[in-house]
């Protein structure tokens, strides 16, 4: 693939046919964390003790929730519809991030936060993938079955869910958290 390499000194890909950019390189923004916020999560969780602590907590709970695209980023919703699950990407912005090891309340011994799905990491990135209830595209709304998440959460970005390659048949339930 042909990449040229612009202003900032970074590798650009060739711009392909249909593609468009954004009229600036959010790499060149005031950093959020280091990262720019695409948009923020609506979700019904306002307390930290209130919120559900994984997904399935979140859906056994039957509500929904938003996300709310910033205006800029909203033409990258093309493609996606309900229906469809998505990966979002969060920045757990509550979070502390100095355990390198913890001990949650289920466990008898403490584990490495990387053995974890702990919020509390070097990196509060957190993962969740949902089903998308309905899209706004021109509004940048995205409702989804359900979210663990506090509201006014910050999302960093949103990748598409492919049976094909993110399921693993052979995926054993591992050490669970």
């Amino acid at each position: 693939m042909a990449f040229a390499t612009g202003g900032t000194g970074m590798a650009e890909f060739e711009q392909r046919q249909g593609e468009a950019r954004l009229p600036f390189d959010p790499a060149e923004r005031k950093p959020d964390a280091g990262l720019v916020f695409i948009g923020k999560v609506s979700s019904p969780w306002l307390r930290r003790e209130d919120c559900p602590k994984n997904l399935r907590q979140a859906r056994e709970r039957d509500r929904t929730a938003s996300i709310i695209i910033e205006e800029p980023y909203r033409p990258a919703l093309a493609g996606l519809r309900a229906g469809d699950y998505c990966h979002v990407l969060s920045w757990l912005h509550h979070a502390p991030r100095d355990l390198i090891s913890q001990k949650p309340r289920h466990l008898e011994t403490a584990k490495g936060t990387f053995a974890l799905r702990s919020p509390v990491r070097p990196n509060p990135i957190g993962l969740h993938t949902v089903r998308i209830v309905s899209l706004d595209h021109q509004r940048g709304t995205i409702e989804m079955d359900a979210i663990d998440l506090l509201d006014g959460t910050p999302v960093l970005d949103l990748k598409p869910y492919y049976p094909s390659i993110d399921a693993f048949a052979e995926a054993s339930g591992g050490a669970k958290d």
